[in-house]
């Protein structure tokens, strides 16, 4: 693995096999190994603000990506994002929705709660690792955040 080792990951996502092929695939693409994962927007927003069960900030960094759902238990993908955005120390965390939804409605609500980038997850997991790949590489090798 390359100096990207020491990003940090935040996945939410509720269903436990997407997590598992989202873990994998980074895992597989050698991307990094910090990959943080929650299972709903409550301990997303918990986790970003070091509440909770995550004040540990060695134990629960700051992470340099976000992959999230939209379809979230407690507190929608949606309404995170928005308060992601909101808040100074988050708002330059680029956040890809990783989702199934192809609903223009989901897609159009997310870029207005200024989401980063819009996936919907492919079925087959050759092109999912692929994706997985074209992401992370953006994301935490080329792009440049404040």
């Amino acid at each position: 693995m390359d100096d990207n080792c020491n990003k940090s990951i935040l996945l939410v996502e509720d269903n436990l096999g997407h997590a598992e092929l989202i873990i994998r695939a980074i895992h597989d693409n050698k991307i990094c190994n910090g990959v943080h994962h929650v299972l709903d927007g409550s301990d997303a927003l918990d986790y970003l603000y070091h509440q909770g069960r995550f004040t540990d900030t060695d134990q629960y960094p700051h992470p340099d990506l976000i992959l999230m759902d939209l379809r979230l238990p407690k507190v929608n993908g949606l309404e995170v994002l928005k308060q992601i955005k909101e808040h100074v120390p988050t708002h330059f965390i680029p956040v890809v929705v990783l989702t199934t939804s192809e609903a223009d409605k989901d897609i159009a609500q997310a870029y207005h709660y200024h989401a980063n980038s819009y996936i919907v997850k492919p079925m087959d997991f050759g092109q999912f690792r692929q994706v997985m790949q074209h992401v992370c590489d953006y994301w935490l090798k080329m792009n440049r955040i404040p």
